[in-house]
């Protein structure tokens, strides 16, 4: 029998009431004020503003009107263990996703080791049972050691607990390869996440290719590195009857590739980040090493493409690529320094600031394509409502705060928003009724 996909250090499930929360929930199409209840990890009552009494053994949380949201769910972060604990681990990774309001992420497995064998992804799990604030799956590798050479076992990794396969920070590139491996995952199930880039196109960029990159004399990749992978992908996927998932789009020419592949019937699907959907090559002009990152910034075009991909649903879900690096490891000259910005605490502030508040996205639909990649794996969607798990993220809107001011929880600071001023605050993030996350600011009474 198949272990459970997700799992969590020690929960302490807290009976508290949510008092006066403005509860948005876009798929229970829930928009209103609401007193909700949570005995046991799961919601039990739901009733008018301020109508539910609060019982002695319960915590008060004055919500004041705040925005109550399902916990947000991030498909594609790094947690850097085994092997990287000076740049991140389970606790500290997870700690930061709950601070940005995320119950559950899924873990990459460019690590050191590479997690690519049942041993290795059996002692994380067990790690993450007793370190994680919140719940991780995980997603060992398609090739062995990210080679690209040789499956890995994907049905005996799926056994245990594998929640899909990816070579997450290197593309498959060999097509007869993953061709093998979408024929396998017919057998062993779970889904097939790719990072898409031709190295013989990118190797020695540092940046996006085009006007900017010319100025600073840096070297380029160009976009038809990613989008070109991604239609071979697509084609690929389509022929063979299998599920495909896209990871961090950067380009209007990727946006096309997916909504063709769509068109006819593929059973693909994608993500974009936070830093393609708000920054654009010109933010590269000052050499910030926190810039950097792979794929890279693009053009304000290809922004816009994914702005509207994110709308139309080309664009599934938004996940972080949280990627985190230690500081000396940042600070060195642009080209030396690693591709990679930490971003699961700015995630929910970021996009709401810059799309938002400006009127390019609703609310609803931000609060949707971020719980949406737990489906995009079948796994649950947070949801809120009588008899679900309490997964829950309560957010000030009017809030504002700059990033990284009073430090991170992550372990690395190389986040693209650092001290920029953002609107939006996590007050409180509840995973399965315990309470992973809650802000200094925050009222609780003692019932």
């Amino acid at each position: 029998m198949a272990a459970e996909p997700l799992v969590h250090g020690p929960l302490q499930a807290v009976d508290m009431l949510l008092r006066d929360v403005h509860v948005l929930d876009p798929r229970a199409e829930l928009d209103a004020r609401h007193d909700v209840r949570v005995r046991s990890g799961e919601i039990v009552e739901m009733g008018e503003p301020g109508r539910l009494s609060c019982d002695a053994d319960e915590e008060l949380f004055e919500g004041r009107g705040h925005r109550l949201f399902p916990a947000f769910f991030d498909p594609h972060v790094h947690l850097r263990t085994p092997g990287q604990e000076h740049k991140e681990d389970l606790e500290s990774g997870t700690r930061a996703a709950a601070a940005g309001g995320y119950a559950g992420v899924l873990a990459m497995p460019n690590t050191d080791p590479v997690i690519d064998s049942a041993p290795l992804l059996r002692s994380l799990r067990d790690a993450a049972a007793r370190e994680a604030r919140i719940a991780v799956g995980f997603m060992p590798a398609i090739t062995r050691g990210l080679q690209g050479e040789q499956l890995t076992e994907m049905a005996e990794l799926r056994s245990e607990g594998a929640v899909g396969f990816t070579d997450d920070g290197k593309p498959v590139t060999s097509a007869g390869m993953l061709r093998k491996a979408l024929q396998y995952q017919r057998l062993a199930g779970g889904v097939i996440a790719l990072h898409e880039e031709d190295p013989t196109l990118s190797r020695g960029g540092s940046m996006h290719e085009g006007a900017v990159s010319a100025a600073l004399g840096i070297g380029g990749i160009p976009t038809i590195s990613e989008s070109t992978m991604v239609a071979r992908d697509a084609a690929l996927a389509g022929y063979e009857g299998a599920r495909v998932h896209f990871q961090h789009l950067s380009c209007v020419a990727s946006v096309r590739a997916v909504a063709a592949a769509k068109a006819q019937g593929f059973a693909v699907s994608t993500e974009a980040t936070p830093h393609h959907l708000l920054l654009t090559e010109e933010d590269v002009r000052t050499m910030d090493t926190r810039m950097k990152m792979n794929p890279p910034l693009a053009t304000e075009g290809d922004r816009q493409a994914l702005i509207e991909g994110l709308r139309d649903g080309t664009i599934d879900c938004v996940a972080t690529d949280h990627a985190p690096h230690a500081r000396d490891e940042k600070e060195v000259p642009f080209e030396q320094a690693p591709m990679g910005t930490t971003g699961l605490e700015t995630a929910f502030a970021a996009l709401y600031t810059g799309l938002v508040l400006p009127g390019v996205l609703s609310l609803e639909l931000l609060v949707d394509r971020l719980t949406a990649g737990a489906a995009l794996y079948e796994l649950p969607t947070p949801r809120i409502g009588v008899g679900e798990p309490a997964n829950l993220t309560l957010v000030d809107l009017d809030a504002e705060w700059v990033a990284g001011e009073r430090g991170w929880e992550s372990r690395s600071e190389n986040c693209c928003f650092g001290g920029r001023k953002l609107r939006g605050k996590v007050l409180l993030t509840v995973c399965a009724g315990a309470v992973a996350f809650r802000e200094r600011a925050l009222t609780v009474v003692s019932g």
